[in-house]
């Protein structure tokens, strides 16, 4: 009988994880060899430390056999970029098997971020291999955003995520019938425990000057995107400074993204100083996990990064959020798949500039989360995929039909909901005035002879 050897792609210490939590879980089929192949998905890889250099890593090697980097394996191809051209694949397997002295054992694939490269190009190579997906983030619950063609798709067998919003099920992947799979809470609490202790060395000189007790404000580098330009970062960093500052916080540490200028953070500091509170930048590569265990914040703040929703599920730390209507706004085309992380949090919650809400938010229950949250994820998974999820066309009219208003309208636009026919749709005798170059030419010079006359 042929060996099984697993072979579990991961790109970043939070991933991997995830990973190790599962293991220790038996979330995992047995096996008889375990292999994890690093990738560095940075645009340089050369000039980013990957994470099997990344502080708390020896702790997770152990729970391989082997590490191996897909890096090394393809260069001088960058694993954003390459795809296996279909006649090499055979070519590429006969390799990989060498390489990693697979011979011919019996692979299983357990990867992130299936619907891009490395993790499709790495799938495409082992042909024959089942796969399982985890997901280590809230873009889990949003639905599967490209075609991964039948040689993929009909292969994958399991979707392992992390409980982030207890009471919604992931539609990732629902459409091919893949079952979902929770990788028990604390299983992962007790790895990123390890991860931090064996990071201590370098929390301590990172955190010795972080004050207890802190509002913890987490940064995004969304211009770097395309999505806000920089003055309008900056200016969504500032309003978290103002925002802790208001409800009391006197002590507040930033966590810049680890790619975001260094300069930002000046104009935040002044800030802070302005209104009488004390700004530390954490520039350390530890997990904001590893700074919730050590610091214990008071208060965490972002935009829609998962690890609002960590603090909040995970850790128990009161949390808040800023920018998310902004963004909603502003994600295009409408089937970004930000735009679940970002509708989650918008809904979830509280706005950091209400004070009463923050001060006096806890997380729903699991009941309130399935009947309230779940009907608004739906619509939104169909509007964004609608070929994919046909199933959902009657939840969603449904939900627009009885819950649109202007708290709900955010998270829609009035041209997807037209183009799809749903409840809340340009009436069909306006529809042809956003295609009508005279109306809009007319309108044009409605709004400049308004302004020069209010002016």
């Amino acid at each position: 009988m042929a060996r099984t050897t697993q072979l579990f792609m991961a790109s970043t210490l939070y991933g991997a994880a995830t990973l190790a939590a599962g293991l220790d879980s038996g979330s995992f089929p047995p096996a008889d060899r375990r292999i994890l192949v690093v990738s560095n998905n940075a645009s340089v890889p050369e000039t980013n430390p990957g994470l099997d250099r990344a502080p708390g890593f020896e702790v997770l090697r152990d729970r391989f056999d082997r590490v191996v980097s897909w890096n090394e394996t393809i260069t001088p191809l960058h694993p954003g970029g390459w795809v296996p051209r279909p006649d090499d694949v055979p070519l590429w397997e006969r390799h990989l098997r060498m390489l990693w002295s697979l011979g011919d054992d019996a692979v299983e694939l357990i990867v992130e971020s299936l619907q891009v490269a490395p993790a499709l190009s790495f799938v495409q190579v082992f042909t024959g291999a089942p796969i399982s997906v985890y997901a280590d983030g809230l873009m889990s619950y949003g639905p599967t955003r490209n075609k991964l063609g039948l040689l993929v798709d009909t292969r994958i067998d399991r979707l392992y995520h992390l409980d982030l919003v207890p009471g919604l099920r992931p539609l990732l992947l629902s459409e091919h019938g893949v079952e979902p799979q929770v990788v028990p809470t604390e299983g992962f609490t007790k790895v990123l425990s390890e991860v931090a202790e064996a990071s201590a060395d370098l929390a301590e000189e990172h955190l010795a000057d972080v004050p207890e007790g802190a509002a913890l404000l987490l940064g995004q580098y969304l211009s770097a995107l395309g999505i806000l330009s920089v003055a309008e970062e900056e200016e969504l960093h500032l309003s978290m400074v103002r925002g802790a500052a208001a409800l009391g916080h006197r002590e507040i540490v930033f966590k810049p993204h680890p790619t975001a200028p260094a300069h930002w953070t000046e104009p935040l500091r002044a800030e802070a100083e302005r209104l009488g509170a004390t700004l530390t930048v954490l520039n350390t590569p530890v997990l904001a996990e590893v700074v919730y265990q050590r610091a214990r914040p008071a208060l965490v703040v972002g935009c829609f990064s998962t690890a609002l929703l960590t603090a909040s599920a995970l850790y128990g730390i009161p949390v808040a959020r800023t920018g998310t209507k902004l963004l909603l706004e502003r994600l295009s085309p409408y089937q970004n798949s930000n735009r679940v992380p970002v509708t989650i949090v918008h809904a979830l919650l509280p706005d950091l500039a209400d004070a009463s809400a923050v001060r006096s938010w806890s997380s729903p229950s699991p009941e309130r989360v399935a009947a309230e949250l779940t009907p608004l994820l739906h619509a939104v998974g169909f509007c964004m995929q609608p070929k994919a999820y046909p199933k959902l066309r009657a939840g969603a009219e449904a939900y627009l039909t009885g819950h649109l208003s202007a708290a709900t309208w955010p998270y829609f636009k009035r041209r997807r909901l037209t183009s799809l026919g749903l409840p809340g749709a340009v009436p069909a005798r306006l529809a042809f005035v956003p295609r009508n170059r005279t109306v809009r030419r007319v309108a044009r010079r409605a709004r400049a002879l308004k302004k020069a006359t209010m002016g």
